[in-house]
């Protein structure tokens, strides 16, 4: 007989599923933004819901909804193409360029060493460039050129497991199949999360926590429906973190391979050396990683005319991360702080917490570190792009820290309002406030509870437990 509780979140799961099938078909991120926020804000109400009412379902029950659900919700971001980002089309380019066996370091979409490969889908003419999201190109006179691509200027930033990532999806797509395949590889890269995060939990946790991924909106609005390649960093990051506990060399390769995907899972390492004391133990990490993503490159630098760093340096100083004061970086730190001080505060204040997951961190669950760091760092940068807390999202599934969910929420009305009318600014420092605040509670209220537990009055869950 099914349990009221295992029913009602059942029912939850059902009403967030709808939803969030309902937030993909909407295409109003620039014509209705107040409208898709909205939505988004319904999605991770049910999605919380969904994930309280869980934790008093049994186990065996609860496993099997967490991977069904984990389809389904998956599979919603199939319903429609990108709507809020466009970042797949280049995916999609960067793989047709490289299947012409040329580099895609070598030529930027706009130039004309590779005109013969445009087609209209990524390279509209005419009235095809009334849409939005189109940038407009050099062409023949008379006609109006335009791509698809963002930042059709400059050469792209993608690393090389990403870029074979890219290859691999194009050599492997029919004729006209457009967005889709990248759409599909992703939901199976993402149901591969959720399978790998039970693997996980089932050994070194409680399952039900599964489910703060599986059943993420993040997940099939950003790692299906705009198919960011971030979703393979998450999953190579998952296994690295996991395997490093028992295989170091092993473990560091596959960090290597994370952060040849996507740079952003190099913020891993640290949680990966937790507690670790000898020389010889980082280096059985550190080395296999950095060879990894050394012997990724090279066949990339062999093959390239130019450097394969791309648009990276121009990337960083574009979102403001030498200049404070050019963006909406570092909000929190600004509110209390010059603008000159926000970038040494950042760095005092990370090494501060690299320093702590080093000396104290625990060596049997690296993703405890990995996830006081990489929210940390979230925290003080305050990004405006909302993919990036995927890989954030990933690590609370695997510690169980619920609260840090509120900073990818964050992320995620920060990017969903940009036009929205309101002063970006303001709505982004104000969302990561408030998620800075849940994180602080949830930390407290967790830390109180250890310590009445080890006095022996109230039991704590060794999931959610503080090393000594």
């Amino acid at each position: 007989m099914i349990s009221p509780r295992t029913l009602g979140t059942g029912l939850l799961l059902a009403a967030l599923t709808t939803t969030l099938a309902l937030t993909v078909r909407h295409d109003g991120y620039v014509t209705d933004s107040v409208g898709l926020a909205c939505w988004y804000g319904a999605c991770w109400l049910l999605f919380a819901l969904a994930a309280w009412c869980l934790r008093k379902v049994p186990v065996r029950h609860a496993v099997a909804m967490i991977l069904g659900g984990s389809v389904i919700v998956a599979a919603t971001g199939l319903l429609a193409p990108p709507r809020t980002s466009s970042d797949s089309y280049r995916y999609a380019w960067d793989g047709r360029v490289q299947a012409a066996g040329i580099s895609p370091y070598d030529h930027t979409p706009a130039g004309p060493a590779l005109a013969p490969l445009r087609d209209p889908w990524l390279f509209p003419t005419g009235a095809g460039c009334a849409g939005p999201e189109r940038v407009r190109i050099p062409g023949p006179a008379g006609e109006i050129h335009c791509t698809r691509l963002n930042r059709p200027n400059v050469h792209t930033i993608y690393p090389p497991v990403a870029e074979g990532y890219f290859l691999l999806v194009h050599a492997l797509s029919p004729e006209g199949s457009r967005n889709k395949p990248l759409q599909m590889g992703n939901a199976l890269l993402s149901v591969g999360v959720t399978g790998a995060l039970l693997l996980v939990l089932r050994r070194r946790g409680n399952p039900r926590d599964a489910a703060y991924w599986a059943w993420c909106p993040a997940v099939p609005i950003e790692a299906v429906n705009n198919a960011h390649a971030d979703i393979l960093g998450v999953l190579l990051g998952v296994a690295g973190l996991a395997v490093v506990v028992r295989h170091r060399a092993a473990g560091g390769a596959l960090l290597g391979a994370a952060t040849a995907t996507k740079l952003l899972p190099a913020i891993l390492l640290p949680g990966a050396l937790s507690g670790v004391r000898r020389w010889r133990d980082a280096a059985a990490v550190v080395v296999p990683a950095a060879a990894v993503v050394a012997l990724t490159y090279l066949p990339y630098a062999l093959l390239s005319e130019g450097s394969v760093l791309g648009y990276l340096s121009g990337y960083v100083e574009e979102e403001g991360y030498e200049d404070a004061s050019a963006r909406s970086r570092y909000a929190l730190l600004r509110l209390v702080l010059p603008d000159s001080w926000a970038v040494p505060a950042v760095a005092v204040v990370m090494l501060c917490v690299v320093a702590h997951v080093l000396l104290r961190g625990d060596p049997c669950r690296p993703w405890r570190g990995a996830l006081l760091v990489t929210g940390t760092a979230f925290l003080l940068l305050t990004p405006g792009y909302s993919w990036y807390g995927l890989l954030l999202v990933a690590l609370v599934a695997m510690d169980g820290g619920w609260e840090w969910l509120t900073v990818a929420a964050a992320g995620a009305a920060k990017y969903v309002t940009v036009h929205s009318g309101g002063d970006p600014d303001v709505i982004g420092t104000t969302a990561y406030a408030v998620a800075a605040v849940a994180v602080l509670t949830g930390c407290v209220l967790r830390r109180v509870r250890h310590v009445r537990g080890s006095d022996g009055r109230v039991s704590t869950d060794p999931a959610h437990s503080i090393p000594s």
